[in-house]
């Protein structure tokens, strides 16, 4: 494989015209667009990154349409994750509108949410994550995640860490859009530095929740 060199305009070109024409008629036209222009600089980006945070996983191209009204054969965006605990790492991806970045708690279990609420109710580890939190969107980054519309059962509605409790996810990301770094090496380094500013909040997320979820 050969090293990071960026990604490609042409990769995000494709994704532009995949949104205009999902079919199988396109992707197989245009596959060694993303074969080369996302595919292999994706591959390519983890492995440069993988002895600082581990080893990547690049997600399928291809939707699964079993139970969605959406029949859209192919997804518009290439992501990888790089996994600490079940459902907590970091993740970027590449798609029509530039690069994303983030990192967090995307998915878990029961157990781990339960986890999750029960170490925001603390005092000490509560505020921490908050702080951790206060930081991250300091640094640049959306702090986002599914919330409940109300308070979760068993919290008082004037918790004072109750828009924390309301989580059932917590993430931070950061869109960077396609400036003229995106096709350098450089990228490397914006991926890099973006994921250790989030770090503090997944070593936080990994410690709370890894060991009550299945990988």
């Amino acid at each position: 494989m050969r090293g990071f060199s960026g990604f490609p305009l042409a990769g995000l070109d494709f994704y532009e015209d995949l949104e205009a024409d999902n079919s199988k008629q396109f992707w197989a036209t245009h596959r060694h667009v993303y074969e080369s222009a996302v595919r292999e600089p994706m591959l390519a980006l983890t492995a440069l990154l993988e002895p600082e945070f581990g080893p990547a996983k690049l997600f399928r191209p291809y939707r699964d349409v079993r139970f969605s009204k959406d029949k859209t054969p192919y997804k518009t965006a290439q992501g990888a994750v790089v996994r600490t605990a079940p459902g907590v790492g970091w993740y970027v991806q590449v798609g029509a509108p530039g690069l994303f970045v983030g990192g967090g708690f995307y998915q878990g279990t029961p157990a781990q949410l339960a986890q999750l609420r029960s170490t925001v109710e603390d005092e000490v580890r509560g505020t921490e994550l908050g702080k951790i939190l206060a930081a991250t969107a300091a640094a640049g980054f959306t702090i986002g995640g599914e919330k409940l519309k109300t308070k979760p059962k068993g919290f008082e509605a004037d918790h004072p860490r109750i828009d924390l409790l309301r989580h059932k996810s917590i993430t931070a990301g950061r869109e960077f859009g396609a400036p003229e770094w995106l096709a350098t090496p450089r990228t490397a380094d914006e991926v890099r530095a973006a994921w250790e500013a989030v770090r503090p909040l997944v070593d936080w997320l990994s410690a709370v929740v890894g060991g009550t979820g299945d990988r």
